[in-house]
């Protein structure tokens, strides 16, 4: 393979349709402000690398990148490229990742509004993200060990499994369909409204009005924090290993929790849908 080490670019498409390239310790930055360093590229390996310029990574295949960073001016780094992976850098330009396959991320730090739309088949594990409306309408998503904090988050993803996560996001997985959620924490308001076939297993739920108008909704052995009007037209089926301070009008299903502060069914709909059982189930 070619190697470029130790220079500078700054012109528009710098190193455009490269192949078969090593790339390490090079500046993307300078006063031409040129865009798109390596559009239309494939098989590159790049490393500590600095890119404070626009779209370096526009239709590329085979690119693994890493311990780099992109900043703020690196805007829409990495948009319809496939085969890619990501390990220890930093992306934090406004809508880093959009309409990408094949994914892989791991290590790396995220700060960027918009990230991850339209995205297929992408794993992460052990990042830190700083986002709004995070992967919106991606689907095949497996992520592990990610501390999150935004808002609107996972809307209208698909086929996904989260592990072992922490998210501090408003309005998370509205219209999410088939999605798995194990082993981790969601603290954020109005959670999941609206979502399809979506299972919360050993999972501590923070916020109040979640889980609102879903279909085929799981809570497995499950803790409920500050959460009330819960549940409300929702197909249910749930153990809550904690009380909580409100249910609201399921539409149907079951749900077993260690207490309930407050049962409203003021709707003729959801009367006799639903089995509040007052006590520790998860013991």
């Amino acid at each position: 393979m070619n190697k470029i080490e130790n220079q500078t670019f700054d012109s528009e498409r710098a190193l455009y349709g490269s192949q078969e390239m090593i790339i390490k310790n090079c500046l993307f930055d300078g006063p031409a402000d040129g865009e798109s360093a390596l559009k239309e590229s494939r098989d590159i390996q790049v490393s500590h690398c600095f890119f404070n310029l626009r779209y370096p990574f526009w239709h590329d295949n085979q690119l693994k990148l890493s311990d780099s960073e992109m900043t703020e001016l690196c805007r829409a780094a990495l948009w319809y490229s496939t085969d890619i992976e990501i390990v220890n850098t930093k992306l934090h330009g406004i809508k880093a990742l959009r309409e990408c396959s094949q994914v892989k991320m791991q290590g790396c730090d995220i700060i960027s509004p918009e990230f991850g739309w339209f995205v297929h088949k992408i794993e992460m594990k052990d990042c830190t993200i700083q986002s709004e409306y995070f992967m919106m309408r991606s689907d095949h998503l497996t992520f592990t060990n990610l501390q999150m904090k935004g808002k609107y988050s996972f809307q209208y993803i698909e086929d996904s499994v989260f592990e072992h996560c922490v998210f501090d996001t408003k309005d998370a997985f509205w219209h999410a369909k088939n999605v798995i959620i194990r082993d981790s924490v969601i603290k954020g308001e109005y959670l999941a409204w609206y979502c399809e076939n979506v299972t919360f297993e050993n999972c501590k739920i923070i916020g109040t009005q979640p889980l609102c108008y879903c279909k085929g909704l799981r809570l497995i052995h499950c803790e409920m924090i500050d959460t009330d009007l819960c549940f409300e037209k929702s197909e249910v089926e749930a153990t809550i290993c904690t009380s909580v301070v409100s249910i609201k009008n399921p539409l149907s299903g079951h749900i077993y929790a260690e207490s309930v502060g407050e049962i409203i069914q003021d709707d003729i709909h959801s009367h006799e849908e639903i089995v509040v059982q007052r006590k520790n189930c998860c013991a």
